[in-house]
């Protein structure tokens, strides 16, 4: 009885209390708000896609709750930023109350439509305003967007909407309905230039005995689950020259996602990947940046083609989700290759086939979570669903004053089903590589390092000074391990570094001629 009437007193005087307080009594502001920034802008777009969500803190430091009485965006309704206020989307809001020494978060978006402004030469500012209150009391904090025009590619046939279709492959000469997205380029298509950046959502498909040719600093964006398909008896000619900024990278050409934010400049997996399917022929990539996608480059079949089926010469591939360049039973010859930041391996040759990689670097200092593979893999054979191997000859896999690194160890796996059918045939000749096997994992005749026939003057474990790896940067300094270790007679094979500095007299191992780092403050 005592502890009822015990708590109908308490309950009473907390009733009485509350009743008593003005802390819920809003006061109209005053126009003292504060912001956590007088401008809020909003990272460049492309046309028409929208943005990513950004944050407006606003601050009551007052003791006073208060209600701010309009809340809404300068252009109103005609506005092509959109807000969200305590959780209600919209332009226009009224009565948003703040407590005393609180805050409360306003979130910003934007889409914008480029053809709706005059002469908008490439780019457009887009500006407007969030207005708190009216009058005397009013506070502004700008909006602003810079917005870029681009040429969209859509898997539609007559690029007047966005039907989604399936795109039929045409591997060996059978077609092939795919449950891929996208569509085959136009014969206006495919000549890709550095006029305006390209957009590409869905696979883009370079029809079959045709050549997609794309010029020197043109731009690639593709949206999620993109990509280029290059079909049977078709090629792709990636026509990059050397820059002189090497931020600006303007000869380059650039293969990346569609989200411009930086947030997202080096995020892996946000698109798909260059897939040279089966058939394709003649395909060759010169200066190009090729970064965060799943896969690369995807290089299937051909592994015989006389001219090889891939030429990949003074090109970066960075941030890949699984593999940077995967090469399935296919050809492949690279020069002043770098690929780093693999969620699988940088460079993995498949199901046999032949590949020489000479003055590359091949490292992989993959930084988000485990991964299972090194930066070079190769092997002879492909299992299928029951675990049935299909093996096939690796014809040929020289590596030529390459370095191959990264932040695991080994750094090579060479994993071969030994069949007397096949071959097995590889070769690392004056190369940097990362393989140290403490527990003596690695055993058999294809891990004989002093077997000159498969390992010839290479140095091992040794630190190749890369000016810093977790940013992609592989300039070697002045106290790496692989200057002045190279062979002249693979040097005079690409005479030229990837910064277009001429190794011939005393070359260096991997991609890049040593410079002297400058000193930092």
């Amino acid at each position: 009885m005592k502890r009822y009437l015990y708590f109908i007193i308490t309950l009473g005087f907390l009733m009485l209390w509350s009743s008593c307080r003005k802390d819920f009594e809003f006061s109209p502001s005053t126009g003292s708000l504060q912001f956590s920034k007088d401008t809020v802008y909003l990272d460049t777009v492309f046309t028409n896609i929208g943005s990513s969500t950004y944050n407006l803190k606003v601050y009551n430091r007052s003791d006073d709750d208060i209600s701010i009485p309009s809340v809404r965006l300068a252009l109103g309704e005609t506005s092509n930023y959109r807000l969200n206020v305590d959780g209600i989307s919209g332009k226009t809001f009224e009565n948003i109350e703040i407590l005393a020494e609180d805050s409360l978060f306003i979130f910003v978006e934007s889409t914008i439509d480029i053809n709706n402004f005059p002469n908008p030469d490439g780019t457009y500012l887009y500006t407007d305003q969030i207005e708190f209150d009216s009058g005397s009391n009013q506070q502004k904090v700008e909006l602003v967007t810079l917005v870029q025009d681009a040429i969209f590619i859509y898997p539609d046939r007559d690029n007047t909407t966005k039907i989604i279709e399936t795109l039929t492959l045409n591997i060996g000469g059978e077609l092939i309905e795919t449950e891929l997205q996208g569509r085959e380029l136009l014969s206006t298509e495919l000549s890709f230039t550095n006029e305006k950046p390209y957009v590409i959502y869905g696979f883009a498909a370079v029809p079959p005995n045709e050549t997609l040719t794309i010029q020197a600093g043109s731009r690639l964006h593709f949206h999620e689950n993109s990509g280029i398909i290059v079909s049977n008896a078709a090629s792709i000619h990636v026509n990059g020259t050397f820059s002189n900024d090497r931020n600006l990278l303007e000869n380059e050409v650039i293969f990346e996602g569609d989200r411009l934010e930086p947030n997202f400049s080096d995020v892996p997996g946000q698109w798909g990947t260059i897939w040279l399917l089966d058939g394709s022929v003649n395909n060759t990539i010169n200066y190009a940046t090729i970064k965060n996608a799943n896969i690369g480059i995807l290089c299937d079949g051909n592994p015989d083609e006389a001219s090889n089926k891939l030429t990949i010469t003074n090109t970066q591939v960075y941030n890949s989700a699984s593999f940077g360049v995967l090469g399935r039973n296919t050809s492949i010859a690279g020069g002043n290759v770098v690929i780093n930041n693999s969620g699988l391996s940088s460079f993995a040759g498949t199901l046999g086939g032949k590949y020489n990689f000479t003055h590359s670097t091949i490292a992989n200092y993959w930084n988000n979570g485990f991964r299972q593979f090194p930066a070079v893999l190769l092997n002879n054979f492909v299992l299928d669903e029951d675990n049935n191997a299909t093996i096939a000859d690796l014809t040929e896999a020289n590596f030529n004053n390459c370095i191959i690194y990264g932040n695991d160890n080994p750094e090579i796996l060479l994993d071969e089903i030994e069949d007397e059918s096949v071959v097995f045939n590889f070769k690392f000749s004056n190369s940097l590589i990362r393989f140290r096997d403490s527990n003596n994992n690695f055993t058999g005749p294809n891990y004989n390092l002093s077997d000159t026939s498969k390992y010839e003057g290479n140095i091992f474990n040794e630190d190749p000074n890369f000016k810093d790896a977790d940013l992609n940067e592989f300039i070697i300094g002045d106290d790496s391990a692989a200057i002045n270790q190279g062979l002249g007679s693979f040097a005079t094979q690409i005479p030229f570094d990837i910064l277009n500095v001429n190794r011939t007299v005393s070359p260096d191992l991997g991609a890049y001629q040593h410079i002297t780092f400058p000193e930092e403050d």
